[in-house]
């Protein structure tokens, strides 16, 4: 049985080139190269990615926005990952602004639909001075778990507390949690190939509906008079 090598797909939300999510991301590939794994780095400042307008139809909407940018690009990008990891500094205690933006309309604009991120392997690595890491990681977090994606415990959080460049490889603990965090990942995406090939059968089953239709079928029944 042939073994296919494991493809991850890491989102970068800095800003800064050649700065410590850079270089933390580089180091993320080497830990995949040395397992055999394709670790691809999309860096969302190289794109166009444009604000949610004020068109305010997302909640009623049945089909992708309309807005014309490089989503459809990087949503395609995302489909055919098994393994995605999202970095982003901490800028003024939050989230770096463009992967705040892009979480905003991937989510809402284009993975509610069909939730076509169920069941691949979620990571997050966080970088900033000192402040506010555990924040934007619990952030992160919660998008994972809305779009359906499993998250394997590693030991400690991807944190690493950086100002400088290259600081973050001083962090020695947070470069240990990031090695310990993309090998968890590749360990659990090949178990789940594997399942998959000599079985035939999905790794995790996931039917449920798309969660707002389930609330509005539950809100009308609420509202059907008792018999």
């Amino acid at each position: 049985m042939d073994i296919v090598p494991v493809e991850l797909l890491a989102i970068c939300g800095s800003t800064r080139v050649g700065g410590n999510t850079d270089q933390i991301l580089q180091y993320s590939n080497e830990v995949a190269i040395q397992r055999g794994a394709n670790l691809s780095v999309l860096n969302l400042r190289d794109f166009n990615i444009s604000a949610c307008s004020t068109c305010g139809d997302c909640n009623n909407r049945e089909n992708p926005c309309e807005l014309t940018d490089d989503m459809p690009y990087i949503i395609q990008m995302m489909r055919k990952a098994e393994g995605i990891i999202y970095a982003v500094p901490v800028h003024g205690f939050g989230m770096g602004h463009q992967m705040q933006i892009f979480i905003e309309r991937s989510g809402v604009c284009y993975l509610r639909f069909e939730r076509p991120l169920t069941n691949k392997i979620g990571g997050v690595i966080v970088t900033g001075r000192r402040y506010n890491h555990q924040h934007v990681h619990s952030q992160i977090v919660n998008n994972i778990l809305l779009n359906r994606m499993i998250m394997v415990g590693s030991g400690f959080p991807a944190l690493l507390h950086a100002g400088q460049t290259r600081e973050a490889f001083s962090d020695l603990e947070g470069m240990d949690s990031v090695r310990r965090m993309v090998n968890r990942m590749i360990d659990m995406i090949s178990a789940m190939k594997h399942y998959s090939q000599i079985t035939n059968n999905s790794f995790l089953q996931c039917e449920e509906d798309n969660e707002r239709k389930i609330c509005e079928n539950e809100l009308f029944r609420l509202k059907e008079p008792l018999v």
